[in-house]
């Protein structure tokens, strides 16, 4: 039995006993006396237990009038198993690479400490996490702290954001009051859902594009979570509309055995056929994202269906390669006719 589980059913024991003796105590835990006072002691000193030997008993027992019979001693987190304790100690590390904005920091390295301090001897230096996990984040754009700060404070006391916002797709700055929804943390950047009260609509915004922000002191429009979903979550990726189509692809043999494993869109639908090829059919409202995903399985994937998907697919093929066999040597035979439309 590991330390921190002893330690565990040592406050079991203590919660459900009036009084535990020496005998008792010895082999419930499975260990020697000199064992037995350390627990104790760290039980009294470092867990704030209100533990005290009753001579005329000739035990141990809680002081239940002690005042640190209360929140700190009860707080079940003191007593997670060491299995739980490792698990909790490689979420922890995950957080932190993935709090991009630093605003967490403050909360997660203390409680980092605190759980190696709990797991006690033979617990991984606080470096062995991060030196066994490494979390790789790829197209994480910088965020400005005071940003996201910002708009953290408004999403949770449900008022209002006046920001100037920059559209990388039209390249301007607009400014806008927004009533925040909900932040979503999607490949490895973060968004915000909120109602746009220039556009009158639901719209999402990329919290780096973000460059200035104030919290106006006016309540926040509030939107239900299904209207929420149908507006922003109907469709395959971070872009967002109510018009949404249906999109057929097919993958290889051979990609499919990565693809079907894979989760694109919470409704889509996928079926093998006897060639063993995946058919994935999942709703899209804007193409962009779902084009590029696409493009990326080239030349695994098929397009089946809509067709206007299938020409956009196509037609930004033949522009890559357009791009790409001009600088392409000449006598390689690179040739981008034979490519239809």
């Amino acid at each position: 039995m590991a330390k921190t589980d002893r330690l565990a059913k040592l406050k079991l024991l203590f919660d459900h006993s009036p009084l535990l003796t020496k005998t008792r105590l010895l082999r419930e835990l499975e260990i020697s006396e000199p064992t037995l006072k350390r627990y104790l002691a760290l039980l009294r000193g470092q867990l704030n237990a209100p533990v005290v030997f009753d001579r005329d008993m000739g035990g141990w027992r809680l002081d239940r009038t002690s005042s640190q019979l209360g929140t700190q001693y009860e707080m079940p987190g003191m007593w997670f198993s060491a299995q739980e304790i490792h698990a909790l100690l490689t979420m922890i590390h995950l957080l932190a690479n993935l709090d991009e904005g630093g605003l967490l920091q403050p909360h997660i390295a203390p409680l980092h400490k605190k759980l190696v301090r709990i797991l006690g001897t033979g617990a991984p230096e606080d470096t062995e996490v991060g030196r066994r996990i490494k979390l790789v984040t790829l197209g994480a754009r910088r965020m400005h702290l005071p940003s996201f700060q910002a708009v953290g404070t408004a999403l949770l006391r449900r008022q209002r954001l006046l920001l100037n916002y920059r559209s990388r797709g039209k390249a301007q700055s607009t400014e806008r009051e927004v009533s925040p929804q909900r932040l979503v943390h999607y490949r490895d950047n973060w968004y915000l859902d909120a109602w746009c009260h220039l556009r009158g609509a639901l719209r999402n915004f990329s919290v780096d594009a973000i460059e200035q922000v104030q919290v106006v002191d006016r309540p926040a429009r509030e939107v239900s979570e299904a209207e929420l979903d149908a507006t922003l979550g109907a469709g395959y990726g971070i872009f967002s509309g109510q018009a949404v189509q249906w999109a057929t692809l097919r993958f290889t043999a051979h990609r499919a055995r990565w693809v079907s494993a894979e989760t694109w869109h919470p409704q889509q639908r996928g079926t093998w056929d006897e060639a063993g090829r995946w058919r994935l059919e999942l709703p899209y409202a804007d193409p962009r994202e779902l084009e590029m995903d696409i493009l990326r399985h080239m030349p695994h994937v098929e397009v089946l269906a809509p067709p206007d998907l299938q020409h956009s697919v196509v037609k930004k093929m033949r522009e890559g390669l357009q791009v790409n066999g001009a600088n392409a040597d000449a006598g390689s035979g690179f040739d981008t006719h034979g490519l239809d439309d």
